[in-house]
């Protein structure tokens, strides 16, 4: 708890305001709130209108007033003030944390036209895929990086960012460009995505999957999405048609359009889904492979 006394000073415009607790760790003084950007407490202060200056030392807040009044009038009322301002929650000093080191490497993929830029921090929540600028509103990250005239695509996922290339260039001519872009937008503490708006979730419009859907479905999303986005890439469900029993799959990032997805489709994720669901699955296909 804060409590104070008031002293005259040897100036009759100023008073001093002592705390029985350290109040701040050097002397700094204030001509205008302008200057007390940082100092929630003293732009408190300088919203009464007679407050000319304010100095804050570690044992005491000294004011000088305006000529508009005498202090023997308010000194117990800006006393009260201070006190309440600080022991409901009020700050004397914004906290000044030094900012986390943002850092950024670049990742190749197998698709030579994929370019994988993982952060040390989390981007999003939720992927998101744009494969034009007007799909991109929404992620000002993809915005901004559908500016650079050679990209194609972008996906977010996590933390890092899958960049698709036209082929007017090469990797090793912009990478290093590309990585020092993202560094510093984030660094500047810019949002990736957009805050969602709150929506109330339609339940008969969310799919629903039981029986192999669902089995399918745990199979991709426990071990072959971590796989896929270690490449930058990502596997969503698409659909299963118990009749053919056939697996459709949507590929995003590193994994759509990549020359070597078809293998992995056929060799890895095919080939795990009849293994680990004998006699349920025939096929895996890509809609957008």
């Amino acid at each position: 708890m804060y409590n104070f006394r008031v002293e005259n000073t040897d100036h009759k415009d100023r008073i001093r305001l002592y705390s029985e607790k350290p109040l701040t760790e050097k002397t700094v003084s204030f001509k205008n709130i302008d200057d007390a950007a940082d100092y929630p407490l003293v732009q408190q202060l300088f919203y009464l209108p007679f407050i000319k200056s304010v100095q804050l030392n570690p044992e005491y807040i000294e004011l000088e007033r305006f000529a508009i009044l005498e202090w023997f009038e308010v000194q117990d009322e800006v006393k009260e003030q201070i006190t309440n301002f600080l022991n409901q929650g009020g700050v004397i000093e914004k906290s000044k944390q030094p900012k986390a080191a943002i850092t950024v490497y670049a990742e190749s993929t197998p698709n030579p036209a994929v370019m994988k830029f993982v952060a040390n921090k989390l981007l999003v929540n939720q992927s998101f895929e744009a494969k034009n600028i007007d799909e991109a509103q929404g992620a000002p990250l993809a915005v901004a990086l559908f500016h650079m005239a050679f990209v194609k695509e972008v996906y977010i996922d996590e933390n890092f960012v899958s960049i698709s290339k036209f082929e007017v260039t090469t990797w090793e001519e912009v990478v290093q460009d590309v990585r020092n872009f993202i560094r510093e937008y984030l660094t500047e503490g810019k949002p990736v995505v957009d805050q969602p708006k709150e929506t109330q979730v339609d339940e008969s419009k969310t799919p629903q999957h039981e029986g192999v859907s669902l089995e399918i479905v745990k199979i991709i999303d426990q071990y072959i999405k971590p796989a896929v986005a270690s490449d930058g890439g990502n596997i969503l469900f698409d659909s299963y048609d118990e009749k053919t029993q056939s697996v459709q799959v949507i590929l995003q990032g590193a994994c759509s359009g990549c020359p070597s997805s078809t293998f992995t489709l056929k060799n890895g994720i095919e080939q795990m889904l009849k293994e680990m669901l004998p006699g349920k699955v025939t096929q895996v296909t890509a809609v957008n492979g």
